[in-house]
């Protein structure tokens, strides 16, 4: 089974490969910095949504969210699985971006994109959330796109994130829903 999820992977690799062009190169690269270190979500959702009451429950699941995501995936899943990258099977000539030093599996900005998904799908109307959706599909296309995940990776950061999102989410709203709205 893990041989032929290998051989799917190494397949998407080079399909993609073949789409490669200066402008998507700049395009996904653009993309893939947003998602570093879960950037884009802490500051245009966490950080508004923290600083009005209407929408602070929301800020504080997200942030508490994506430490759990983190924490599961970055610093468990990662370094338990150990899978090298895409990239590390190519040549400095072919990298687009920086070679990662860490771990691929799972895709951690696919990972975090994919809790605020969630977590907005849950909890915002439509406007914050097909937004979120789409961001978080380019984001999760660049990655493999730059060959530094495969699609594994991809597709198991998208349920570790939306897994996540969804568990805390029930977790602060049942057991926590309401001890925090009396503190906020």
């Amino acid at each position: 089974m893990l041989k032929k999820i290998q051989h799917l992977d190494d397949l998407v690799v080079k399909k993609i490969a073949k789409i490669h062009t200066p402008f998507l190169n700049r395009i996904m690269i653009i993309f893939t910095k947003l998602g570093n270190g879960a950037f884009i979500w802490w500051i245009t959702l966490c950080f508004p949504f923290l600083l009005s009451k209407k929408t602070r429950s929301t800020g504080v699941y997200l942030t508490l969210a994506l430490g759990v995501t983190f924490i599961v995936g970055e610093i468990i899943i990662k370094h338990i699985i150990g899978r090298m990258r895409p990239s590390s099977k190519l040549d400095d000539d072919e990298l687009i971006i920086k070679r990662p030093k860490d771990y691929s599996f799972p895709s951690g900005h696919t990972a975090s994109s994919f809790t605020a998904f969630t977590i907005t799908m849950l909890r915002c109307t439509p406007a914050i959330f097909i937004p979120v959706l789409l961001v978080a599909l380019i984001i999760s296309f660049s990655r493999m796109y730059l060959r530094v995940h495969y699609l594994s990776d991809v597709v198991c950061g998208a349920a570790l994130g939306i897994l996540s999102g969804l568990l805390c989410n029930i977790i602060f709203e049942n057991l926590l829903g309401q001890y925090f709205m009396a503190i906020v």
